[in-house]
């Protein structure tokens, strides 16, 4: 069982969509004990790195191992909860050079993480959380629209304030969260011109206008990634710089987020699953 603290943490989480205080990038993973079977739930922060997420097993500086990462060494499969969605993944435990180049990433992004080093007396193991399978619910198609755009909104918000109380100069996480970003929102609209929008062409000749005018709002927002990723690419350029791309970028997309919802959730929860 978590301790009180944690189990407090995790029932807010789940009450709020993954938002808890103060805090900025915050998931539960869930682990199968090594010696019980039985799941044992963390709440960690966490580190985008593209089709991956990393965890650092610190527990606070702790001298031992936290129980999560000797968990992950019998049985790697575990659950993760971002808040929004739900996926098993494969957690794979790094070491050597990797290792040590994303810990010494993580120090740059939070100089915690090697406090948290020095106080344990241990070298803190960094761990990988490969994606498996995602639960899918069987609700109306809208409602999964939406769904898919709460994490958007909320990713967005991190990113830019992240961004935002940057120095002078962004580290490579904040870059890599940037990236990541980035990613995520061309893989989504690319998932919405393959299939959504031509399923409403074929089904709903009616919304023509407003399908042109959101596959307009893709090209747009595709442009603004670009823009954001040669800023990102050139490491001379300064927070004042990136911070400009990021506001422009969140504007546009949430702006489209929210005509898309009110344009077709109605719409796509009328049609058959």
């Amino acid at each position: 069982m978590p301790n009180e603290f944690d189990q407090q943490v995790i029932e807010e989480f789940r009450a709020n969509a993954g938002v808890v205080g103060a805090y900025g990038r915050l998931l539960l993973l869930t682990t199968t004990g090594a010696r019980t079977g039985a799941p044992h739930t963390t709440p960690l922060g966490y580190l985008p790195d593209g089709d991956r997420t990393l965890v650092l097993a610190s527990a606070g500086g702790s001298p031992r191992h936290p129980d999560g990462y000797r968990n992950v060494l019998a049985q790697p499969r575990v659950t993760v909860e971002t808040g929004v969605f739900t996926y098993d993944a494969d957690a794979v435990v790094l070491d050597g050079a990797e290792r040590d180049r994303l810990f010494d990433r993580a120090v740059e992004a939070d100089p915690g993480w090697l406090a948290y080093q020095e106080k344990s007396g241990r070298t803190i193991p960094v761990v990988a959380l490969h994606p498996v399978r995602y639960e899918r619910g069987g609700g109306a198609w809208g409602d999964g629209l939406r769904t898919v755009h709460a994490a958007f909104r909320r990713e967005l918000a991190l990113v830019r304030a992240e961004v935002a109380a940057a120095g002078p100069r962004l580290g490579a996480q904040l870059r890599i969260n940037c990236l990541t970003l980035c990613r995520g929102l061309e893989h989504h609209h690319r998932t919405e011109d393959d299939g959504m929008f031509p399923y409403l062409d074929a089904h709903r000749p009616d919304l023509a206008d407003t399908v042109a005018r959101l596959r307009a709002e893709h090209d747009t927002v595709h442009r603004l990634l670009d823009e954001l990723r040669a800023t990102l690419a050139d490491d001379t350029t300064e927070q004042p710089a990136v911070l400009a791309e990021v506001d422009r970028l969140v504007a546009e997309v949430t702006a489209h987020l929210d005509r898309e919802e009110a344009e077709l959730v109605a719409v796509l929860n009328a049609a058959a699953p």
